[in-house]
């Protein structure tokens, strides 16, 4: 078995020492202190994808080992690397406290690749406010929030990608629609109306493809996903796996293994297949008796993907606010004030009666 090998998450500044940290939508580091920049190197070779079948079997022993320090969140089972001097000790999810001397050691598979943030943090607080200001009723603390500059959390999230061959042969049936008139009795006498029917033929025959990309999260918690509005990145943007981009962010550990991602991607695999049989059976409709679906050739990459979060818990409540790193899309619960909405309707029952009054 190969050494286990330890990444290097920080780097120094050539002129002032200070950390230098990935400057988003760039492939750079850069120091805040001096502007020092300094460029990452590019692999010249693309980013690798694993063989499934054998990976399963040696898992947990094997080159693509690292190790990684993990602060675990009590409350919402979320594990996350901070950096020695990151500036929060919070969970970036639920906002519970983090005690820095609880870090601990873990292995996980070394990510092959990742899509980098193309949003800075104040691009992103800037999105975050603006939404802020266009809600209704919202509480002043949410307002508050959205100017606090330490409550947005940049953080790269794990999922696993799954590439396959796809093979199905399949038996059903094909519905073709057709019409006939029919005659029924009302109140106005018999009338004629069209119905329509379906015309069922057997159907059987073969699909195969190759089923590219199918990205399932690797996270998994006590909280609610990522809305889908946000956890849609451009893959082909995704470049080799290179510590340097992780510096001033967090990054979240995964906590689905890669044998249960596996079996997600065949779920999902599956539904592609299903797709692939009601196109080639054709027809208005379509009944799928049986597939027989296979996968050969799997592949898997371990990925992380940028994403800024912000919580904010207002009368007992957690809101949770995503923004994602690379298009800056924004979804988010929100809470309402009570009084806010208490004094409006007050105020217009004040002015209906104001109005009543005058008209007699």
């Amino acid at each position: 078995m190969d050494d286990i090998q330890q990444s290097e998450y920080k780097k120094a500044c050539a002129n002032c020492g200070a950390e230098l940290k990935f400057k988003p939508g760039s492939h750079q580091l850069t120091c805040e202190y001096c502007g020092y920049e300094e460029f990452i190197e590019q692999s010249k070779s693309s980013f690798e994808e694993l063989e499934l079948e054998h990976y399963l079997k040696i898992v947990g022993e094997n080159a693509y080992t690292d190790t990684i320090e993990l602060l675990h969140c009590k409350n919402c089972g979320a594990n996350q690397h901070v950096e020695e001097n990151y500036k929060s000790l919070n969970c970036v999810y639920c906002s519970e406290p983090l005690i820095r001397e609880d870090v601990e050691k873990e292995g996980w598979i070394l990510p092959g690749a990742l899509v980098p943030f193309e949003l800075d943090a104040k691009k992103a607080q800037s999105i975050f406010k603006s939404w802020v200001g266009k809600i209704w009723f919202a509480p002043d603390n949410l307002k508050k929030a959205a100017l606090d500059p330490e409550g947005l959390h940049g953080l790269y999230i794990p999922y696993w990608t799954f590439d396959a061959n796809l093979f199905a042969s399949y038996q059903g049936q094909r519905g073709d629609y057709y019409y006939e008139n029919q005659t029924y009795n009302s109140d106005k006498g018999k009338r004629t109306r069209r119905v329509r029917k379906t015309r069922w033929t057997y159907a059987s025959g073969k699909v195969d493809g190759f089923v590219d990309d199918i990205l399932i999260s690797a996270s998994e918690k006590k909280r609610k996903e990522i809305p889908s509005k946000v956890a849609f990145w451009n893959l082909k943007y995704l470049v080799v796996f290179n510590s340097k981009y992780l510096s001033g962010f967090v990054t979240e550990k995964y906590t689905v293994s890669l044998k249960e991602g596996h079996h997600k991607s065949f779920q999902e695999a599956k539904n592609i297949a299903y797709n692939w049989i009601r196109r080639d059976i054709g027809g208005d409709t379509q009944r799928v008796a049986n597939a027989d679906i296979k996968l050969s050739n799997e592949k898997f990459k371990h990925i992380l993907l940028p994403v800024y979060i912000s919580s904010y818990r207002y009368e007992g409540k957690e809101y949770n606010f995503y923004i994602n790193g690379q298009t800056g899309v924004l979804s988010g619960n929100r809470p309402y004030s009570f009084w806010k909405i208490f004094f409006l309707v007050l105020f217009i029952l004040v002015i209906i009666t104001i109005i009543a009054i005058f008209a007699k």
